[in-house]
């Protein structure tokens, strides 16, 4: 029932990202949980993949300004990169096909 009260409120690229975060949480005296994000909870990822840093309801605001005076990107930023990086992805994906076909057209 405790993970019910658990709030997400920073992302680490990776393990030692997270670690980081959590430290930066733990000498302003908020204890916090790193736990592996959705979709990358691969045992074979080892340290690498994306982290959740987690706290209680009650510790989210102090952890967030915690964060936000350390200059630590916040959870909503990391949403807003991950869609255009999605975007820039899929536009170069788009671009190397249309490549591909107009190369394979003109070599025909």
């Amino acid at each position: 029932m405790i993970e019910r009260e658990l709030v997400r409120v920073a992302h680490g690229s990776n393990q030692a990202e997270a670690e980081l975060i959590q430290g930066l949480l733990r000498v302003e005296g908020v204890p916090s949980v790193v736990r592996r994000s959705a979709g990358f909870d691969v045992p074979d990822f080892l340290a690498g993949g994306p982290r959740d840093v987690l706290v209680l309801e009650a510790h989210a605001r102090p952890a967030r300004e915690a964060l936000r005076d350390s200059a630590v990107e916040r959870v909503a930023g990391d949403e807003r990169s991950f869609v255009s990086r999605t975007v820039r992805v899929f536009a170069g994906m788009l671009i190397v096909g249309l490549v591909g076909l107009l190369l394979a057209w003109a070599l025909l």
